[in-house]
């Protein structure tokens, strides 16, 4: 959205990207390149994906107003995807502010970007409300999804926390609410049929995943008895339970859905297996006894505790012994960081346009999975920028997930929202309003 051109040099070891003129921050002052390398410093410093990318960086320099020079020790193939991801990526701030946070929190004086809609209020537990901004320039570009002009129709917008499903749903058919969000598979067959909303299934599938603990216990480095527990499954058992209607989900082995450049089909004949013998024997040769494997799990999505719950039968039916620690969600986040506390625990993961992107890919993510195998692929990964080579070192990777299984995939899972009729324009993949209307 902020620049409008880059090229690579030095066998993609210098990156130059050439920014817009006439950009305007929320505070009325314009964005120039001093400003995209001090938020680039930090988030490279702080960020969790940002130290993917700078990491490596030997300097980033602001080589005119509006052109920003980062060089490199070696080459990233995965760099636009990690600036531009909006999990993650990089949000750029007035240099001022930028500088000043360091490793803290932006505080809520300084949320001052250069969107189509500002920021004017965070009440906690009541609302987050935005304004449109006047002074926002969109590119030129018809917009498409995520890409191109953001027109903002809306004078002010309001995000309400309504912490139950019931109440949103009611919200929304009633006009009290325009949008809601994360609604339930069981109410999906009627509400797409309830004139009083239209439903808004994404179409980037999230997809659950259950994390091997590769630090310590039981199945640390036990390739085996992980490939047993995997050989034990029906996922599309588990995702029935969890999603309901068959067009909510789908039994996909490939990490990547089908359609994207990343998909696969590279040790995905073991994706679901459900072959309880095979399992049983497979968990012999691996010297199991019946020692309880520690899985944690929360109540907070009901999704995760629904295919813990199923796993956790037809892994008894293969002579698995699997203990359920069932915590909040504050609690499971602070535990997974512990790994004398679980052998296993539960998550999922959003859809993410390049691989570096995977949490399982980062060592440092808990699950630890950092085998020999994993270390010299990620770093030829890393460092590949032609996309077929990528391709390529990618199709290994998903071979040597099956055969260490540092990660169990479920499936792909389309959550859907729910709109008021009267609004157009909306994007099939996420609650954003620009380019939204009232018809």
């Amino acid at each position: 959205m902020l620049a409008e051109g880059d090229r690579t040099e030095d066998g993609g070891r210098t990156i130059v990207i050439k920014l817009r003129e006439g950009v305007l921050f929320h505070n009325g002052k314009e964005m120039t390149a001093k400003d995209v390398v001090a938020s680039m410093t930090r988030w490279g410093s702080f960020g969790a994906r940002g130290k993917l990318l700078m990491a490596a960086a030997t300097s980033v320099e602001a080589t005119g107003k509006y052109e920003v020079t980062l060089k490199l020790s070696a080459p990233n193939g995965a760099w636009k995807a990690l600036i531009a991801d909006v999990n993650g990526g990089l949000a750029i701030y007035p240099e001022d502010i930028a500088a000043k946070a360091g490793n803290r929190p932006i505080e809520q004086k300084d949320y001052i970007g250069t969107g189509p809609y500002k920021f004017v209020e965070w009440r906690p537990n009541r609302y987050v409300e935005v304004e449109r901004f006047e002074g926002y320039k969109p590119v030129k570009e018809k917009g498409d999804g995520f890409a191109g002009a953001r027109v903002a129709s809306f004078d002010k917008i309001r995000f309400i926390p309504v912490p139950d499903v019931g109440t949103r749903v009611s919200g929304v058919q009633a006009g009290d609410y325009d949008y809601a969000e994360m609604i339930s598979g069981d109410l999906y067959e009627s509400l797409s049929k309830d004139p009083s909303v239209q439903v808004q299934r994404t179409n980037a599938p999230i997809f659950g995943l259950f994390f091997m603990n590769s630090k310590q216990g039981i199945l640390k480095d036990n390739y085996k008895l992980r490939r047993a527990i995997q050989t034990a499954l029906d996922k599309s058992q588990a995702l029935r339970v969890a999603f309901g209607p068959k067009d909510l989900w789908n039994a996909e082995g490939s990490i990547f859905p089908n359609g994207t450049p990343w998909y696969s089909t590279e040790g995905a004949s073991n994706y679901s297996a459900h072959d309880p013998k095979k399992a049983k024997e497979l968990a012999k040769e691996a010297d199991y006894t019946g020692t309880p494997i520690r899985l944690l799990v929360s109540t907070n999505y009901q999704a995760h505790y629904d295919e813990a719950s199923v796993f956790t039968r037809q892994l008894a039916d293969a002579g698995i012994n699997v203990q359920m620690m069932v915590v909040d969600w504050a609690t499971l986040l602070k535990m997974r960081g512990q790994p004398e506390q679980w052998d296993i625990f539960v998550t999922h993961h959003s859809f993410a346009p390049d691989p570096l992107l995977l949490t399982f890919l980062n060592a440092s993510y808990p699950g630890w999975w950092d085998s020999p195998e994993i270390g010299s692929l990620r770093a030829e990964l890393i460092n590949t920028t032609d996309p077929a080579a990528r391709k390529s070192t990618w199709d290994k990777i998903q071979s040597l997930i099956y055969e260490q299984v540092p990660v169990m995939k479920v499936g792909d899972a389309y959550t859907y929202d729910i709109a008021s009729p009267k609004l157009k324009g909306l994007n099939p993949n996420g609650p954003v309003f620009w380019n939204v209307s009232t018809k």
